[in-house]
């Protein structure tokens, strides 16, 4: 029974640090897909919520850089900065709540996600 309960508390650990791994990008370029990727490649084969966590974690990396190189397009018209504002906020809010839904056992779809890893 208290091997279960530890399997459970562990899938849930490693599902909030593939959000929670995102912060990587502060040190390295690209590493709010990096850091992700790394803690999803290690555990998606050993616990399934991890698999699910980590998949959510990188398509919605992959989609605010995609969302941040059109709003840095559009600086040119002005409009691209406060684009480029909301999106750092936006990003920092959801990594949190998915980590903290993570820690809870809950899964977590990002809005304004786009699929790219099935």
């Amino acid at each position: 029974m208290e091997q279960i309960d530890q399997r459970v508390r562990d899938e849930r650990m490693w599902g909030m640090f593939c959000h929670l791994s995102a912060f990587a990008m502060f040190i390295i370029p690209f590493g709010s897909i990096i850091g992700p990727l790394i803690i999803w490649s290690m555990k998606k084969d050993e616990f399934p919520f991890v698999n699910e966590q980590g998949k959510a974690a990188l398509n919605f990396h992959i989609s605010m850089i995609i969302y941040m190189i059109i709003s840095a397009i559009l600086i040119l018209i002005v409009v691209g900065i406060l684009l480029l504002i909301a999106l750092g906020i936006f990003q920092l809010i959801m990594i949190i709540i998915a980590s903290i839904k993570a820690n809870n056992g809950e899964s977590f779809q990002y809005p304004l996600s786009m699929t790219f890893i099935h």
